[in-house]
């Protein structure tokens, strides 16, 4: 099944100027021929081609699907982003393939990235949602510093800082997260401060382990999408 990404699919009926070109000149389809839509928020689509355009691709929408996939927990990944970008946005691509919901980039104190461009991160996710038959579309937000993150609310049910300072650490395969909404905090390459980690705990965050390697950054954070994916299975 191609996948087609559009997300105001209900009201326009029809493909943006990017999808519109993939559906013409690269995979040629014709005037009748069938393609499925997805909206990034759970509908599928199955339409079918009225003007073979390739920068207005009109459609005919035949069947509706709403909460494709859905999953009944929530997994919020905040994460210091490295200094090579390539890495991070590797990770997003894997994350998004295995199922995220929600990505939040953070400057901590031994960060060496103060921003990271949303376009192309969102981008590289769309691209990793269709080729892995999804139609959810992860929030993405605006990197910000650790103080702000700091004032923000808890939402999750369970909200969890992975750090390699000694002291209790429970090992996040472990931890009883079916069926739920978990936040798991990802520091730099540097590891979080110690300062950071105290105001973590304070906040609420319970420390946990990803195991007794030491993962690089983007790794800890596929590590960590990939474990709360397997309890929920």
């Amino acid at each position: 099944m191609n996948l087609f990404y559009q997300p105001e699919i209900q009201s326009q009926q029809r493909l943006n100027e990017e999808e519109s070109r993939h559906a013409v000149k690269v995979l040629r389809l014709q005037e009748g021929e069938l393609i499925h839509v997805i909206d990034g928020k759970g509908g599928l689509f199955k339409c079918s081609i009225l003007k073979a355009h390739d920068k207005k691709c009109e459609l005919n929408i035949l069947e509706y699907q709403s909460n494709f996939g859905v999953r009944n927990y929530y997994f919020h990944l905040v994460i210091a982003p490295t200094k090579n970008l390539d890495r991070i946005e590797w990770m997003i691509e894997k994350c998004v393939e295995i199922g995220i919901d929600e990505i939040t980039f953070v400057q901590t104190r031994y960060s060496e990235r103060k921003e990271v461009k949303l376009p192309r991160i969102e981008k590289i996710a769309v691209g990793a949602m269709k080729q892995s038959l999804k139609a959810f579309m992860p929030k993405i937000n605006e990197m910000i510093t650790w103080k702000e993150f700091l004032k923000k609310d808890l939402l999750a049910t369970h909200n969890l800082i992975a750090h390699l300072e000694d002291g209790e650490r429970h090992l996040l395969k472990n931890v009883p997260l079916a069926g739920e909404s978990t936040c798991v905090l990802i520091g730099p390459e540097g590891d979080f401060s110690n300062d950071e980690i105290t105001q973590a705990l304070q906040k609420g965050f319970r420390a946990v382990s990803l195991g007794d390697s030491r993962l690089r950054t983007e790794t800890a954070g596929l590590v960590a999408c990939h474990t709360l994916n397997l309890i929920n299975q």
